[in-house]
């Protein structure tokens, strides 16, 4: 039987875009789920999946592979605690925060383990845990975790929060009383129903694994779920997302956190000259304009409202942010690139290229644009970032992982 029905199902049900983990992997899945269950072939299988969902459940936790540990990306919890800090000096109701998806529990718990050590007191702060894996809840609420869990250097909350056990570590009973886990589907109609909406929300690294349409209806999901101005923390890859939506980014680097609500005038910086050019976060991008199948044009054309070449001397790159800002992309990377081929190579301009080319979903040229502003510019936190996000996305891990450890060295040496 070809995998398209199952593909569609796993679609229907999670929204999970088959080519974010490849086919093989979903075959090796349905021959594993299809021996175990007693199914003689994927037909039997098939049917069984039509009247089981506790089924469907096994075949979703055969696909996902959780990647996690402990204080994952520590920037985004250091984030956190600092603004969770500031808030808690004025705030009358607890802290309300979300992780989802949770995996094994090892995100919520380090969001629990960051409150308690700012000195929020348990009263203070409360974390929801959803995941669409009972597997994975069921660790996460023995709390009992190997070494594989535990990574870096930086190992004072193992000290602090852990005890010794005959299976690796057990979370002590003052961290697992903050967090309440839930079984359930982003997706689902509803999910959270009556639940009051969250001051932060951690939603890292799931949008990668949905096809466009699905990301920004992910998004629309969570955006009603978060508390006005809330703060929503993603994966590296999934920034770019973000900013096609009414959401302002803190500029926090290696936090990837965004504020719900489109940008405030007095909050939208001009970026500097080219020649003085530091890393910045990504433009405020949104695709209202564009379609997919439009091609990036060598040049403005000449029924588009562009700035004339005294234009472009004068403002440079703010011309073509002020383009990217009201979405027009098509417009804003014809003017950026005049700007390269009049002015030269800048490491600005091909990095505000390649975020433009990332918007409109063109990995490939989005790729080039990063590997050019890194090139001529190579502490260039920006272009790392965005390039490492890329490549996690192809799978090459050990390539991204190391692009990450050169921005953060560069964001400590500014």
């Amino acid at each position: 039987m070809p995998l398209a029905k199952f593909e569609t199902m796993l679609k229907r049900t999670m929204g999970l875009d088959i080519q974010s983990i490849g086919r093989p992997m979903l075959e090796r899945a349905l021959h594993d789920r299809r021996g175990k269950s007693g199914s003689n072939d994927l037909d039997a299988y098939w049917l069984l999946l039509q009247m089981s969902e506790q089924e469907q459940l096994h075949l979703i936790e055969s696909v996902i592979v959780p990647e996690t540990w402990f204080f994952r990306n520590r920037e985004a919890f250091n984030e956190m605690a600092q603004l969770a800090l500031q808030r808690s000096a004025n705030a009358s109701q607890p802290l309300r925060v979300l992780s989802l998806p949770c995996s094994t529990g090892e995100e919520p718990y380090s969001i629990a383990m960051a409150l308690l050590d700012i000195g929020l007191t348990p009263q203070q702060f409360h974390v929801d845990a959803i995941d669409i894996s009972p597997q994975s809840l069921d660790i996460a609420r023995q709390a009992v975790y190997g070494k594989n869990s535990f990574r870096g250097n930086d190992m004072a909350f193992r000290d602090h929060y852990f005890a010794f056990h005959e299976h690796g570590y057990a979370l002590s009973e003052t961290v697992r009383q903050q967090v309440r886990f839930i079984q359930g589907n982003l997706f689902a109609a509803d999910l959270l129903l009556g639940e009051p909406p969250y001051d932060i929300i951690f939603c890292r690294n799931l949008l990668i694994y949905f096809d466009r349409p699905t990301q920004h209806q992910a998004i629309t999901i969570l955006s009603r779920h978060l508390a006005a101005e809330g703060l929503l923390f993603v994966g590296p890859a999934e920034s770019p997302l973000i900013m096609q939506h009414p959401f302002t980014s803190l500029n926090a680097p290696m936090a990837f956190a965004f504020r719900q609500g489109a940008p405030k005038v007095q909050d939208i910086a001009k970026p500097p000259a080219p020649s003085a050019f530091k890393p910045q976060p990504a433009p405020q991008l949104r695709s209202a304009q564009w379609h997919p199948a439009t091609q990036i044009p060598k040049s403005a054309p000449a029924s588009v409202n562009t700035p004339t070449a005294a234009a472009i001397e004068h403002d440079g790159l703010d011309a073509v942010q002020r383009l990217a800002d009201q979405g027009k992309l098509v417009e804003a990377a014809g003017l950026c690139e005049q700007l390269i081929n009049r002015n030269g190579s800048s490491a600005a301009a091909y990095y505000l290229m390649g975020v433009i080319h990332d918007a409109a979903d063109r990995k490939q040229e989005a790729a080039e644009c990063y590997r050019k502003a890194v090139y001529l510019e190579p502490t260039h936190g920006g272009a790392l970032t965005h390039l490492a996000a890329l490549l996690q996305i192809q799978g090459d891990e050990a390539a991204a992982k190391l692009l990450l450890q050169r921005a953060r060295r560069a964001a400590d040496n500014t």
